[in-house]
């Protein structure tokens, strides 16, 4: 009998009554036709035959029907991810069949989980394969044509080879972003968290992007003039969560928008950081997968805009990596906002602890 084994004494019980009274009832006619009717002996005959059948039908309820639900627990834990425990166990047919509906509940919405995931996964593998396939024809058809010897121009072969290598840049950019993802999710990539200016790193990024944004005439600005404001982090990789933000707004902004940054106090201890535009927006339907790699709002298939597909995949892991948050509002047709937090730090030099890791 397995320890903890829960006994239901209610079937026993009241089957007893029945075959008692039963039994009771043909003594008491029998003794009553033969004269010999007496409360005391009927009683105590009553009290034996109650006595006897509770016992029997105990007895046979924990060592044989309770043996079969033993097995049906067995061979329910054998695919339960959570085994039931041996004290679970019960002859109570409710109580089973509560645990039982509760199994199969759970295993269904696992099951459900699964083929979103196997989705999901169906879907990264065409994602990836269309974004490694563009390229790689590319590099492919032109490579041929200069060895097919077709090509008598030099400036031509020059130009030929100037496209080939732009298509093999592109395919170092995925490799190389698709790398940085797989360090950030096995911790092999090091943090390096020192004290910094994250207004100068905002201000660094529209320089880099300035020429970006004026072939679409969208305006890079801060919300309000600021002062110094010091964070705690990795400043590369900051940098690069604020340019993939910026980048992102200013692909789907609008032409003659606006991408306008503003530094908030989130708390005692953070900064809020947002980057908000006018562009497309983006509806609700899409915005709980926007950080998967390869992820596109626009399912057209068409790469017009550029880019790995994998800019807000490494904004979310190296903001998760920071222990921080991401955070994205939208409104269809007239922009998005996306606003991360960032620990507050006083000026200082660099503050990095032992594991390198913050």
């Amino acid at each position: 009998m397995a320890k903890g084994f829960k006994r239901s004494y209610k079937f026993a019980v009241r089957t007893s009554i029945y075959i008692t009274l039963f039994l009771t009832g043909i003594s008491a006619v029998f003794l009553i036709l033969h004269d010999a009717y007496s409360e005391w002996a009927l009683l105590l005959y009553a009290f034996s035959c109650f006595l006897f059948s509770f016992l029997i039908i105990q007895y046979r309820v924990e060592f044989f029907i309770y043996k079969k639900i033993k097995k049906i627990y067995e061979n329910v834990s054998m695919l339960s991810a959570t085994p039931l425990k041996p004290e679970q166990v019960t002859t109570d047919m409710n109580s089973l069949s509560l645990e039982v509906q509760k199994f199969a509940e759970g295993k269904k919405l696992e099951i459900e989980a699964l083929k979103i995931r196997d989705s999901y996964r169906k879907e990264f593998m065409g994602n990836i394969s269309h974004e490694l396939k563009t390229p790689l024809f590319t590099v492919q058809g032109y490579i041929e044509t200069l060895l097919d010897g077709a090509m008598k121009d030099k400036t031509v072969r020059k130009q030929y080879l100037a496209r080939a290598a732009k298509g093999v840049e592109r395919l170092v950019y995925i490799v190389q972003d698709l790398d940085m993802i797989t360090k950030l999710e096995t911790g092999e990539l090091r943090l390096k968290p020192e004290a910094f200016d994250i207004v100068e790193v905002v201000q660094n990024v529209f320089d880099l992007l300035e020429m970006k944004a004026a072939k679409k005439n969208i305006t890079l600005s801060f919300e309000t003039p600021y002062a110094p404001v010091w964070v705690r982090a990795d400043k590369e990789r900051i940098q690069q969560v604020v340019t993939n933000l910026i980048v992102n707004s200013i692909k789907y902004g609008k032409n003659d928008g606006t991408t306008e940054v503003s530094i908030e106090d989130h708390s005692k201890k953070k900064i809020i950081v947002r980057i908000s535009d006018n562009g497309e927006g983006i509806q609700k339907e899409h915005i709980p997968r926007l950080f998967e790699r390869f992820y596109r709002v626009d399912k057209s298939g068409s790469r017009k805009e550029g880019g790995s597909g994998l800019g807000l995949a490494i904004v979310k892991h190296l903001l998760e990596a920071h222990k921080e948050r991401i955070f994205v509002e939208s409104s269809y047709g007239m922009g998005s906002e996306f606003s991360f937090t960032l620990k507050k730090a006083k000026k200082s030099g660099v503050v990095t602890d032992k594991s390198g890791v913050i």
